[in-house]
C-alpha cells in the first residue's frame, strides 16, 4: 500500500505562474494522461527574469520523431519513434530498459509566454520560453504637476480670444 504522495508536480507543471486546481487534477490523475504519466522525465528552470527552459529526456528519439505545438496557453510535446517500427534488429533483445513508446506531454503556460526555440542535443530536448508583457500592459510613470503658481500651465483669457 502506498503511504506517501509525490507532490513535485505541484511545483513544476506550470510555467510562469501557479494554477493550483489544474495541478491538483494532474496529481489526482484527471489530466488525461493517467497513471504512469511521468514519461518522459523533464525539468523546468528559470534562465532569466522572464525566461524559462523546459528540458525533456528523450533518448533514442530523432528530431523528426518529435513535434512541438503551442496553442493558446498550452504547449504540447509529442514523440513517436518512427525508426523503432522499421528498424531491423541484428540480434535478440534480452532486456529492453530503454523506453521506445510514444508520448504526449502538455504544459500550461502563463499569459504572454511564447516559445522562442527548441533544440535536441545529447538526447535532451530543450524548449526555450520567454514572457513578454505587451507595452500597454506594463506599468508606466505619470508626471504630477504642481498647483502652486499654476505649475507652469498657460492660462488663456477668453476675452482676449474674442
Amino acid at each position: 500500500m502506498r503511504t506517501s504522495f509525490d507532490l513535485t508536480p505541484l511545483y513544476r507543471s506550470t510555467v510562469g505562474f501557479d494554477r493550483l486546481f489544474s495541478m491538483l487534477d494532474q496529481v489526482a490523475g484527471f489530466d488525461g494522461q493517467g497513471q504512469g504519466s511521468t514519461y518522459p522525465p523533464y525539468n523546468i528552470e528559470r534562465t532569466g527574469e522572464n525566461a524559462y527552459r523546459i528540458t525533456l529526456a528523450v533518448a533514442g528519439f530523432a528530431a523528426s520523431d518529435l513535434s512541438i505545438e503551442a496553442k493558446e496557453n498550452t504547449l504540447t510535446v509529442r514523440g513517436e519513434r518512427q525508426a523503432a517500427k522499421t528498424e531491423e534488429r541484428k540480434g535478440e533483445v534480452l532486456y529492453q530498459g530503454i523506453a521506445a513508446r510514444a508520448f504526449e506531454r502538455a504544459f500550461q503556460l502563463a499569459d504572454f509566454v511564447e516559445v522562442r526555440g527548441a533544440s535536441l542535443e545529447n538526447g535532451l530536448l530543450h524548449i526555450d520560453l520567454v514572457r513578454e508583457i505587451p507595452e500597454k500592459m506594463k506599468p508606466r510613470q505619470i508626471a504630477i504637476g504642481t498647483a502652486a503658481g499654476n505649475g507652469g500651465a498657460k492660462v488663456i483669457d477668453s476675452k482676449a480670444a474674442a
